[in-house]
């Protein structure tokens, strides 16, 4: 075996039984390095190229985060196989982030978690002021996926965001989670006009317990613990609903229904999507927003559509100005994309875990904001059947995330 010290932290080992090879074990993951026969290349006697094929490729989906999240795609492999060949002295967490300089990385996170939560928040707002002089979700529903299409088209247009090759079976393996999609969606918005919006995300913060059900009944398993931190979540979600003030069992079957749509949706995206890994998750969820709508509205259409005029008159005339009633409308609308769009790049910044974390304070956080702008009165157990289900998710995101690393720890081994 020969030593090449080729620079002052790297030793690069030559093994003769492969002498197209380069043996580097300061690189990690990254194992070995090709090279051309020796020629002089600006003063070195070697032209060395990593192989990182298998480390480095487009940004793809990780389908393994979808049933834990609404979906999403990192790129953190690349930053640390990359940061690992050039040396830098960065940690990495146990969750699988690097740690470079803290108060840059402090500062990114409070960007992300800020412009996710405020634009959630405005969604939120916006979407219920407009329920509340237009009762008519099935339109707003509509109109919102409807931004959201024309949004990604623009994105794609522009080449601000790469447009994803489709094909016919691509389209047909979409049919399914965008069904479920549209049902989560419609049900969401359903409850969101017939109660408060706090109840609503109180009863959403249960999707974990179907989470782990359906995924349950069709053949995952689960340890303990997991199933454990779900039992906080129904006994929360149940002390606040018996003592919600805004009670409508009209608002907690949507946000139930709602639960179930999302949850399937994740479930089905991870199975028959397997063979479309290249697509990213915004492209993903532009598509199942476009697919959505085409599911949407003609039933919408049926279901109020006769209504919708007299419900105009009615709205403007309680809220006096036209263009008030339409900017809430836009609002509304543009800032339903924007929050999924910013959980999309959230999720290529930090790890699950802290995603998680994260997406439960949001709900804590939206909560709040509603219940102060709407003046919601609250009841003392109505407020600690909340907090019980949103302690109860975070346990469950806990939980969770210790399955998938002794899942890849006994990989590595």
């Amino acid at each position: 075996m020969l030593t090449l010290n080729l620079l002052p932290s790297t030793h690069v080992t030559l093994s003769k039984s492969h002498p197209n090879y380069l043996v580097c074990p300061n690189l990690g993951k990254l194992r070995t390095l090709s090279f051309t026969k020796p020629s002089i290349q600006n003063g070195h006697p070697f032209r060395c190229f990593a192989n990182l094929d298998s480390q480095i490729s487009h940004p793809r989906l990780d389908f393994s985060k979808i049933l834990r999240h609404p979906s999403g795609f990192s790129s953190r492999n690349t930053t640390q196989i990359l940061q690992a060949a050039s040396g830098t002295p960065d940690e990495v967490t146990p969750d699988g982030e690097i740690e470079g300089s803290k108060p840059k990385v402090n500062l990114k996170l409070a960007l992300i978690f800020g412009l996710w939560y405020f634009q959630n928040i405005v969604f939120n707002i916006y979407n219920k002021k407009v329920l509340n002089i237009f009762p008519y979700p099935w339109f707003l529903a509509s109109f919102q996926l409807f931004c959201g299409s024309i949004w990604m088209l623009i994105l794609w247009a522009s080449k601000l965001q790469p447009c994803p090759k489709i094909n016919k079976s691509f389209i047909i393996a979409l049919l399914g989670p965008a069904l479920f999609h549209t049902i989560g969606h419609i049900s969401a918005c359903v409850s969101f006009s017939k109660v408060a919006v706090s109840f609503t995300h109180v009863i959403k913060s249960a999707e974990p317990v179907f989470s782990v059900v359906f995924s349950s009944l069709l053949g995952d398993t689960y340890p303990l613990t997991v199933w454990l931190s779900i039992l906080p979540i129904v006994f929360g979600c149940s002390l606040a609903a018996v003592t919600e003030v805004s009670f409508n069992m009209g608002g907690l079957s949507g946000a139930m229904i709602s639960n179930v749509g999302f949850v399937l949706r994740n479930i089905f995206s991870k199975r028959s999507l397997q063979n479309f890994k290249e697509v990213d998750g915004l492209n993903l969820y532009g598509w199942i927003t476009i697919i959505s709508l085409l599911y949407l509205f003609p039933v919408a259409v049926f279901v109020e559509g006769s209504q919708w005029v007299a419900g105009y008159h009615k709205a403007l005339g309680t809220i006096g100005n036209p263009n008030t009633f339409y900017l809430w409308v836009l609002v509304s609308g543009i800032f339903y994309h924007l929050y999924n769009q910013s959980s999309y790049q959230a999720l290529d910044d930090i790890s699950p875990l802290t995603f998680s974390v994260g997406n439960t304070m949001k709900r804590v956080v939206v909560i709040v904001a509603t219940v102060l702008v709407f003046r919601n009165p609250v009841r003392p157990l109505n407020a600690l059947g909340s907090a019980i289900a949103i302690f109860g998710t975070f346990l469950y995101s806990q939980a969770t995330a210790k399955k998938p690393k002794k899942e890849a720890v006994e990989k590595e081994d």
